[in-house]
């Protein structure tokens, strides 16, 4: 009897600690996405220069927050620590966001755009971006 209580305890674990794994591979999800907004998110003019932040491919609910954050990285990396096209990441309060970061300067105008590749949501849900081929 010891052993078929011990056999039925260890069985009743195995079921639990299954359960707890599938449940984590879902909040865990990888989907694609193709159709992101593209726009002009942010406008910083200052007497030295004026900072237009582009966005594209972006999220609709976050792409104001990402694109305010995308300037403050510009802003505190104006010495030019990045190279154009480099991949860098955001973090925003319901998203950390990757992508390429473009930045493109003529006079007192300068363009900085930023092309969403990667969404990973805080609820575990990744979005890839996938561009529409053929």
């Amino acid at each position: 009897m010891k052993k078929i209580t011990t056999l039925m305890l260890l069985i009743a674990f195995q079921f639990a600690s299954a359960q707890i794994t599938s449940s984590a591979t879902v909040n865990n999800k990888v989907t694609t996405y193709k159709n992101g907004y593209n726009g002009m998110e942010y406008i910083v003019t200052s007497k030295k220069e004026t900072v237009i932040v582009s966005t594209f491919n972006s999220k609709l609910n976050i792409k104001s927050e990402i694109a305010e954050k995308i300037y403050n990285y510009y802003n505190q990396n104006k010495d030019n620590s990045y190279q154009d096209g480099d991949t860098i990441t955001i973090h925003g309060n319901d998203a950390k966001v990757t992508g390429r970061f473009v930045v493109t300067k003529k006079g007192k105008l300068i363009a900085v755009e930023f092309y969403y590749e990667k969404v990973e949501w805080n609820s575990g849900l990744t979005e890839l971006y996938k561009k529409n081929i053929g």
